[in-house]
């Protein structure tokens, strides 16, 4: 029977909040062509099956659709692993190999901000509007919303939209985070949904690195 890791990615300093994320360690034990049917079930935004773990390699699915590339189920798998087994210094997805680092007990990835799906951005005038959003604007389907709380500091206040890939709102989104961070070409402090955190900073190579604190939550049968 699969062994099923549940835990939050982006978590604050305090482990509150973070984006739920589900891990099968050993995902061959799920056949590939009930690995979507797996993630529906599940209803998490995503759901990673790790096929290798000595060279980290991992697919990753939403409710409908797999993803070539993902930030928070990297960066929790990225934690999970060295929680579980041992650090990894890189992770394989199908869009590519991703360099892994770890900090204070926080694990974080670098990839290319266009691995991960192509999210819009619209800046808003406050944090206050930010909150005030009842769904996405414009009606996008694939869409963030932010703002500078303190932009000296490179503090952002953002809600996520991925209603294409069946999620009404994402509560911490690292690949969007990545596009951000990428356009505004400098490093980022964000806080999105409930209170979750995600770091984010430009490296060379057109790389942007994207990362946070993860929370194990529940280790169970599936």
């Amino acid at each position: 029977m699969p062994r099923l890791h549940l835990l939050r990615v982006f978590c604050d300093e305090h482990g509150a909040g973070g984006n739920p994320l589900a891990v099968f360690l050993y995902g061959r034990q799920v056949p590939t062509p009930a690995r979507q049917s797996v993630a529906a079930d599940l209803g998490l935004s995503e759901t990673v099956f790790v096929d290798d773990l000595e060279c980290g390699e991992l697919r990753i699915f939403t409710p409908t659709v797999e993803l070539p590339f993902a930030g928070h189920p990297t960066v929790g798998t990225a934690w999970l692993l060295a929680a579980e087994r041992a650090p990894v210094t890189s992770l394989q997805v199908p869009a590519g190999e991703l360099r892994v680092r770890y900090e204070d007990g926080a694990a974080f990835v670098a990839a290319r901000p266009e691995w991960g799906p192509e999210f819009a951005w619209d800046q808003l005038d406050s944090p206050a509007a930010v909150e005030a959003l009842t769904g996405p604007p414009r009606d996008h389907d694939h869409i963030g919303a932010w703002a500078w709380s303190d932009e000296d500091a490179g503090a952002v206040r953002a809600r996520v939209f991925p209603v294409r890939y069946g999620i009404a709102e994402d509560e911490a989104t690292g690949s969007a985070a990545a596009i951000l961070c990428a356009r505004l070409g400098r490093a980022i402090e964000i806080r999105q949904g409930r209170g979750s955190r995600i770091s984010a900073r430009p490296l060379d190579g057109g790389l942007v690195e994207v990362g946070g604190a993860s929370v194990l939550d529940e280790l169970r049968d599936y």
